[in-house]
């Protein structure tokens, strides 16, 4: 259920952001949604309901809320559509990469620490959009993510050949983005 509230979050935060609505609203709501994103993982490692359906809705969550925020920033014209486009074809990619990886091996691995800093340097390129930053601080965000954007991507392209190639994954390729390490149930689906 905290998983699902931020989708009802996320429809007034994208409508208040492509209107330029009130800043402390936007941030408001973006606190509630990071709030209920942090404690839907600890109240289901710590009541031992952890399982594959909110390992794969959680993140699919996260990519709504955030693609109806950054849809509405490229609405009102403070995000250029490339930008967006390559962050759309990126996931698609690692997605598509993420299934055919569960198909052949069982099992999809964590994100990788390089996603998870091209997914840190996004939000805060949207978030320099959001408070409409100076056009040479916009750039900058702009051009440093997507290097770090594409980076990842291939990064992840080559995790993705080396298990494909072996035919099954090891511990260590799973290791980067686990929050136990020392124990991996190849059963449950990772988060992408």
């Amino acid at each position: 259920m905290l998983t699902l509230s931020r989708l009802l979050i996320a429809a007034p935060l994208a409508y208040l952001v492509l209107v330029r609505g009130s800043i402390t609203w936007i941030i408001a709501l973006t606190m509630a949604a990071v709030a209920t994103d942090w404690f839907d993982g600890r109240l289901a490692r710590w009541s031992h309901t952890v399982s594959g359906w909110g390992k794969v809705l959680d993140p699919l969550v996260d990519k709504l809320g955030g693609g109806a925020i950054v849809l509405a920033l490229v609405i009102r014209g403070s995000l250029p559509v490339w930008y967006v486009a390559t962050l759309f074809v990126r996931d698609l990619l690692i997605v598509m990469g993420g299934v055919r990886m569960a198909r052949r091996v069982g099992h999809i691995p964590s994100s990788i620490v390089a996603g998870k800093v091209a997914v840190t340097s996004v939000a805060i390129t949207v978030l320099a959009a959001l408070l409409e930053a100076d056009p040479p601080v916009m750039r900058f965000c702009l051009v440093a993510s997507t290097g770090l954007i594409v980076y990842s991507y291939l990064r992840y392209k080559v995790r993705y050949f080396q298990i494909m190639r072996r035919g099954r994954m090891d511990v260590a390729d799973d290791r980067t983005g686990a929050d136990d390490k020392s124990e991996i149930d190849a059963s449950e689906p990772a988060i992408i």
